[in-house]
């Protein structure tokens, strides 16, 4: 299977740089949200947001002709039937497991059999996730943990429960591929939160407040030294900000 069409659900800080950058690998994306006033903050973090568009061409990274193609793939919607035929759901809501479930619930009855489920879930077990769809539906179901900010980070985690099936993470790499990333293939842990970055960057970010607790020193400084020492793109402590409330 090519996925061609994409439907995103969430067009927060993760939904949008994931629409971008795969509409720049060449999919058709439609992303979703509740409201007309989300869908215009998603076209703004598109466009003019600090990894957006215009700035990817004003660093070089892309050329005015692939920003505007990549546009030019992107639509946004409020109605989720909008999502019926798409070959891939790609779902970026709040980190709340019956929120996820929810969606999922909702989009089963709505989008066509042969589609493929992702949640971008940070670390939630995709066997609790794929509960909500009905069990012919779960071969189909995988994560999906793009990084932030998605349109710079290359490295995709995809996750498989024992019912995800082959052909639908190859699919899924054959996508990411398409549009730059890199990808790995990661063991559903159920219990376990965070697959495998977030498992360990979480156990760094936990001796980093330690340190900052302990006075040892600042949190500027406790940055600096994995910037400079360890060649991190941002310190630990920097890195929570930026990834729950968007990179300024």
């Amino acid at each position: 299977m090519t996925i061609q069409t994409i439907g995103i659900v969430g067009g927060g800080v993760m939904g949008s740089g994931i629409g971008q950058s795969m509409a720049l690998g060449g999919a058709t994306v439609i992303i979703r949200d509740v409201n007309d006033e989300m869908l215009a903050k998603s076209k703004a973090t598109i466009t003019d947001g600090r990894y957006g568009l215009n700035r990817g061409v004003e660093r070089g990274k892309t050329t005015q002709a692939e920003a505007d193609a990549a546009l030019g793939r992107l639509s946004w919607t409020t109605n989720v039937k909008d999502f019926a035929n798409v070959d891939l759901i790609i779902e970026a809501v709040p980190e709340d497991l019956e929120l996820k479930k929810k969606v999922f619930a909702e989009l089963d009855g709505i989008v066509k059999a042969d589609a493929i489920f992702a949640t971008n879930t940070s670390g939630l077990s995709i066997q609790d996730i794929n509960k909500a769809v009905s069990e012919a539906r779960r071969p189909k179901f995988a994560g999906m943990h793009y990084f932030s900010p998605v349109p710079v980070m290359k490295i995709v985690e995809l996750i498989h429960g024992p019912e995800t099936a082959d052909s639908t993470l190859s699919a899924l790499e054959e996508l990411c591929t398409r549009a730059g990333k890199a990808t790995i293939r990661v063991k559903d842990a159920p219990g376990k939160y965070g697959f495998v970055a977030n498992r360990i960057y979480f156990a760094a970010v936990r001796e980093a407040q330690k340190v900052l607790e302990e006075g040892i020193a600042s949190a500027e400084d406790i940055n600096k030294a994995m910037v400079m020492g360890f060649n991190w793109p941002v310190g630990p402590l920097a890195m929570i900000e930026g990834a729950t409330k968007g990179w300024q």
